[in-house]
Protein backbone atom coordinates (compact mmCIF):
# COMPACT_ATOMS: atom_id res chain seq x y z
CA UNK A 1 0.00 0.00 0.00
CA UNK A 2 1.29 3.06 -1.04
CA UNK A 3 2.29 5.44 1.54
CA UNK A 4 0.58 9.31 1.22
CA UNK A 5 0.70 12.28 3.28
CA UNK A 6 -3.27 13.70 3.67
CA UNK A 7 -1.48 17.35 3.92
CA UNK A 8 1.70 19.44 2.73
CA UNK A 9 2.20 22.77 2.05
CA UNK A 10 3.87 24.20 -0.82
CA UNK A 11 4.89 27.64 -1.96
CA UNK A 12 7.60 30.14 -3.43
CA UNK A 13 9.57 32.59 -1.94
CA UNK A 14 7.16 35.85 -1.64
CA UNK A 15 8.29 37.81 -4.96
CA UNK A 16 5.93 40.11 -7.06
CA UNK A 17 4.73 38.36 -9.20
CA UNK A 18 3.39 35.99 -6.90
CA UNK A 19 2.93 38.16 -3.89
CA UNK A 20 2.15 36.54 -0.59
CA UNK A 21 -1.05 37.79 1.79
CA UNK A 22 0.46 37.06 4.91
CA UNK A 23 3.41 35.18 6.28
CA UNK A 24 2.87 31.07 7.53
CA UNK A 25 4.95 29.74 10.10
CA UNK A 26 7.71 27.26 7.99
CA UNK A 27 10.73 27.85 5.97
CA UNK A 28 11.13 30.53 3.45
CA UNK A 29 10.46 28.58 0.69
CA UNK A 30 9.18 25.21 0.26
CA UNK A 31 8.95 24.70 -3.45
CA UNK A 32 7.55 21.06 -5.11
CA UNK A 33 10.95 20.11 -5.82
CA UNK A 34 12.04 20.73 -2.09
CA UNK A 35 8.90 18.68 -1.17
CA UNK A 36 9.28 15.69 -3.13
CA UNK A 37 13.04 15.25 -1.85
CA UNK A 38 11.68 15.45 1.73
CA UNK A 39 9.05 12.74 0.86
CA UNK A 40 11.53 10.37 -1.11
CA UNK A 41 13.94 10.93 1.65
CA UNK A 42 11.05 9.14 4.17
CA UNK A 43 9.58 6.77 1.75
CA UNK A 44 6.34 8.69 1.62
CA UNK A 45 5.23 8.13 -2.40
CA UNK A 46 2.61 11.06 -2.84
CA UNK A 47 0.45 13.60 -0.86
CA UNK A 48 -2.34 15.70 -1.13
CA UNK A 49 -1.11 19.74 -2.07
CA UNK A 50 -3.66 21.84 0.03
CA UNK A 51 -3.03 25.03 -1.66
CA UNK A 52 -2.09 27.89 1.21
CA UNK A 53 -4.83 30.02 1.90
CA UNK A 54 -2.64 32.01 4.59
CA UNK A 55 -0.07 33.43 1.66
CA UNK A 56 -2.04 33.01 -1.79
CA UNK A 57 -5.66 33.12 -0.72
CA UNK A 58 -8.29 32.23 -3.92
CA UNK A 59 -5.04 31.63 -6.21
CA UNK A 60 -4.42 28.16 -5.83
CA UNK A 61 -2.02 28.51 -9.37
CA UNK A 62 1.39 28.10 -7.27
CA UNK A 63 -0.08 24.13 -6.02
CA UNK A 64 -1.70 23.80 -9.97
CA UNK A 65 2.14 24.31 -11.31
CA UNK A 66 3.89 21.80 -8.49
CA UNK A 67 1.31 19.38 -9.66
CA UNK A 68 2.23 19.88 -13.18
CA UNK A 69 5.57 19.36 -12.44
CA UNK A 70 5.11 16.29 -10.05
CA UNK A 71 1.72 14.87 -11.60
CA UNK A 72 2.55 11.29 -9.94
CA UNK A 73 3.30 12.53 -6.83
CA UNK A 74 0.41 15.20 -5.67
CA UNK A 75 -2.70 15.92 -6.21
CA UNK A 76 -4.40 19.40 -5.35
CA UNK A 77 -7.00 20.88 -2.93
CA UNK A 78 -8.51 24.00 -3.65
CA UNK A 79 -9.97 26.54 -1.14
CA UNK A 80 -12.74 28.34 -2.09
CA UNK A 81 -15.27 31.01 -0.60
CA UNK A 82 -18.49 30.28 0.29
CA UNK A 83 -19.53 34.29 0.28
CA UNK A 84 -18.38 34.05 -3.62
CA UNK A 85 -21.95 34.05 -5.16
CA UNK A 86 -20.02 31.96 -8.87
CA UNK A 87 -18.31 29.04 -6.29
CA UNK A 88 -20.22 26.97 -7.83
CA UNK A 89 -18.76 28.14 -11.02
CA UNK A 90 -15.30 28.22 -9.59
CA UNK A 91 -15.59 24.20 -8.19
CA UNK A 92 -16.87 23.14 -11.76
CA UNK A 93 -14.21 24.41 -13.21
CA UNK A 94 -11.25 23.04 -10.94
CA UNK A 95 -13.01 19.56 -11.01
CA UNK A 96 -12.05 19.89 -14.95
CA UNK A 97 -8.05 20.51 -13.87
CA UNK A 98 -6.21 17.11 -13.54
CA UNK A 99 -5.18 16.45 -10.23
CA UNK A 100 -7.98 18.23 -8.20
CA UNK A 101 -9.44 16.39 -5.83
CA UNK A 102 -10.61 18.20 -3.12
CA UNK A 103 -11.92 21.96 -2.33
CA UNK A 104 -11.89 23.64 0.47
CA UNK A 105 -13.64 25.75 2.95
CA UNK A 106 -11.63 27.95 6.15
CA UNK A 107 -14.40 28.02 8.51
CA UNK A 108 -13.47 31.76 9.24
CA UNK A 109 -14.92 34.46 11.55
CA UNK A 110 -16.09 36.22 8.00
CA UNK A 111 -17.63 32.30 7.11
CA UNK A 112 -21.43 32.02 8.52
CA UNK A 113 -21.90 29.80 12.12
CA UNK A 114 -25.33 28.93 10.47
CA UNK A 115 -25.00 25.40 8.81
CA UNK A 116 -28.59 26.82 6.38
CA UNK A 117 -26.03 29.68 4.83
CA UNK A 118 -27.10 29.65 0.95
CA UNK A 119 -23.35 30.04 0.09
CA UNK A 120 -22.74 27.05 2.64
CA UNK A 121 -24.76 25.11 1.11
CA UNK A 122 -23.90 25.94 -2.57
CA UNK A 123 -20.46 25.26 -1.79
CA UNK A 124 -21.28 21.32 -0.55
CA UNK A 125 -24.04 20.69 -3.14
CA UNK A 126 -21.58 21.45 -6.25
CA UNK A 127 -18.99 19.50 -4.50
CA UNK A 128 -21.14 16.53 -4.29
CA UNK A 129 -22.03 17.23 -8.31
CA UNK A 130 -18.69 17.04 -9.00
CA UNK A 131 -17.79 14.16 -7.04
CA UNK A 132 -15.16 16.32 -4.70
CA UNK A 133 -14.87 15.36 -1.17
CA UNK A 134 -14.87 19.25 1.03
CA UNK A 135 -11.91 19.53 3.42
CA UNK A 136 -13.16 21.88 6.27
CA UNK A 137 -10.92 23.67 8.85
CA UNK A 138 -13.61 24.37 11.49
CA UNK A 139 -11.99 24.06 14.88
CA UNK A 140 -14.13 25.54 17.03
CA UNK A 141 -16.95 24.77 14.99
CA UNK A 142 -17.15 21.06 14.91
CA UNK A 143 -20.97 20.90 16.03
CA UNK A 144 -21.71 23.20 12.71
CA UNK A 145 -19.44 20.65 10.87
CA UNK A 146 -22.10 17.82 11.84
CA UNK A 147 -25.19 20.03 11.10
CA UNK A 148 -23.46 20.54 7.35
CA UNK A 149 -23.54 17.03 7.02
CA UNK A 150 -26.81 16.12 8.05
CA UNK A 151 -27.81 18.51 5.57
CA UNK A 152 -25.71 17.34 2.72
CA UNK A 153 -25.58 13.91 3.12
CA UNK A 154 -24.56 13.06 -0.52
CA UNK A 155 -21.33 15.24 0.08
CA UNK A 156 -18.00 13.56 1.62
CA UNK A 157 -17.07 15.77 4.19
CA UNK A 158 -12.96 15.42 5.58
CA UNK A 159 -12.64 17.47 8.80
CA UNK A 160 -8.86 18.79 8.90
CA UNK A 161 -6.65 18.25 11.29
CA UNK A 162 -8.48 16.48 14.02
CA UNK A 163 -11.03 19.58 14.31
CA UNK A 164 -8.74 21.07 17.00
CA UNK A 165 -6.80 24.27 17.03
CA UNK A 166 -3.19 23.55 16.81
CA UNK A 167 0.09 25.29 17.27
CA UNK A 168 2.52 26.83 15.08
CA UNK A 169 5.68 26.64 17.66
CA UNK A 170 5.75 24.69 20.80
CA UNK A 171 4.63 24.39 23.52
CA UNK A 172 1.37 22.33 23.05
CA UNK A 173 -1.59 23.66 24.34
CA UNK A 174 -2.20 22.39 27.79
CA UNK A 175 -5.30 20.44 27.13
CA UNK A 176 -4.66 19.73 23.30
CA UNK A 177 -7.69 16.93 23.50
CA UNK A 178 -10.52 19.23 25.33
CA UNK A 179 -12.75 19.61 21.87
CA UNK A 180 -12.32 15.39 21.15
CA UNK A 181 -16.00 14.47 22.54
CA UNK A 182 -17.37 17.36 19.84
CA UNK A 183 -15.44 15.48 17.15
CA UNK A 184 -16.74 12.30 18.44
CA UNK A 185 -19.65 12.96 18.07
CA UNK A 186 -19.31 13.42 14.76
CA UNK A 187 -19.19 9.91 14.13
CA UNK A 188 -22.42 8.49 13.34
CA UNK A 189 -22.27 10.87 9.97
CA UNK A 190 -20.99 8.16 7.78
CA UNK A 191 -20.32 11.18 5.31
CA UNK A 192 -17.51 12.33 7.79
CA UNK A 193 -14.13 11.34 7.35
CA UNK A 194 -11.05 12.21 9.73
CA UNK A 195 -7.69 13.69 8.63
CA UNK A 196 -4.96 13.26 11.35
CA UNK A 197 -2.91 15.67 10.69
CA UNK A 198 -0.22 17.30 12.94
CA UNK A 199 -1.36 15.00 15.43
CA UNK A 200 2.79 14.77 16.70
CA UNK A 201 2.35 18.75 17.13
CA UNK A 202 -0.75 17.93 20.16
CA UNK A 203 2.17 15.96 22.21
CA UNK A 204 3.77 17.09 25.36
CA UNK A 205 6.38 14.48 24.79
CA UNK A 206 9.56 14.58 22.98
CA UNK A 207 9.43 11.65 19.55
CA UNK A 208 7.67 9.20 19.23
CA UNK A 209 5.31 11.58 21.30
CA UNK A 210 3.33 8.42 22.98
CA UNK A 211 0.76 10.39 24.76
CA UNK A 212 -1.30 11.07 21.05
CA UNK A 213 -2.21 7.40 20.89
CA UNK A 214 -4.56 7.38 23.70
CA UNK A 215 -6.88 9.84 22.54
CA UNK A 216 -6.45 8.88 18.44
CA UNK A 217 -7.38 5.30 19.92
CA UNK A 218 -10.82 6.58 20.93
CA UNK A 219 -10.77 8.32 17.04
CA UNK A 220 -9.90 5.27 15.43
CA UNK A 221 -12.73 3.56 17.65
CA UNK A 222 -15.24 5.64 16.52
CA UNK A 223 -14.91 6.65 13.08
CA UNK A 224 -13.00 3.40 11.91
CA UNK A 225 -9.98 3.52 10.28
CA UNK A 226 -11.01 3.66 7.11
CA UNK A 227 -12.28 7.28 7.77
CA UNK A 228 -9.69 8.39 9.52
CA UNK A 229 -5.79 9.55 7.10
CA UNK A 230 -2.87 10.17 8.60
CA UNK A 231 -0.87 13.33 7.67
CA UNK A 232 1.75 15.90 8.48
CA UNK A 233 0.99 19.14 7.77
CA UNK A 234 4.23 20.26 6.35
CA UNK A 235 5.40 22.85 6.49
CA UNK A 236 3.13 24.54 9.32
CA UNK A 237 4.49 21.91 11.34
CA UNK A 238 8.68 22.92 11.45
CA UNK A 239 8.72 24.41 14.58
CA UNK A 240 7.84 21.40 16.09
CA UNK A 241 9.09 18.56 14.60
CA UNK A 242 10.81 16.91 11.32
CA UNK A 243 8.98 15.92 7.89
CA UNK A 244 11.12 12.64 9.13
CA UNK A 245 9.52 12.54 12.65
CA UNK A 246 6.14 13.34 11.91
CA UNK A 247 6.08 10.16 9.40
CA UNK A 248 8.29 7.83 11.71
CA UNK A 249 5.71 8.38 14.69
CA UNK A 250 3.35 6.23 13.20
CA UNK A 251 6.15 3.90 11.44
CA UNK A 252 7.27 2.81 14.96
CA UNK A 253 4.43 2.76 17.45
CA UNK A 254 3.51 -0.79 18.53
CA UNK A 255 -0.36 0.58 18.40
CA UNK A 256 -0.78 -0.21 15.17
CA UNK A 257 -0.90 -3.10 13.54
CA UNK A 258 0.87 -3.63 9.81
CA UNK A 259 -2.90 -3.23 8.32
CA UNK A 260 -4.15 -0.97 10.46
CA UNK A 261 -0.86 1.29 9.15
CA UNK A 262 -1.56 0.56 6.02
CA UNK A 263 -4.97 1.79 5.97
CA UNK A 264 -4.40 5.11 8.16
CA UNK A 265 -1.26 5.64 5.94
CA UNK A 266 -2.52 5.59 2.51
CA UNK A 267 -5.65 3.25 2.03
CA UNK A 268 -8.42 5.10 3.48
CA UNK A 269 -7.41 8.32 1.39
CA UNK A 270 -7.39 6.70 -1.34
CA UNK A 271 -10.71 5.32 -0.52
CA UNK A 272 -12.22 8.69 0.32
CA UNK A 273 -10.42 10.82 -2.45
CA UNK A 274 -9.97 8.40 -4.98
CA UNK A 275 -6.12 9.08 -5.71
CA UNK A 276 -3.45 6.89 -6.26
CA UNK A 277 0.48 8.02 -6.59
CA UNK A 278 2.47 6.79 -9.21
CA UNK A 279 6.05 7.42 -9.25
CA UNK A 280 7.93 7.48 -12.38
Amino acid sequence: MPTVDAQVHCYERNHPGRPWHEVLAGPPEVTGDDMVKAMDEVGVDGALLVSVFTMYRWDASYARAVRKAHPGRFAVIKPVDPNDPKVAETIAEWAGIDGTVAIRIMMRPDVSTDAADPGINRVLAAAARHDLPVNLLCWGRLEQAGQMAARNPDTQIVIDHLGLQQPFAPPAPAQPWSDLPKLLELRRHKNIAVKITGACTLSHEPFPYKDIWDPLARIFDGFGLDRCLWGTDWTRAVGLLTYKQGVEAFRVTDRLSDSDRAMLMGGALQKVYGWEPRKR
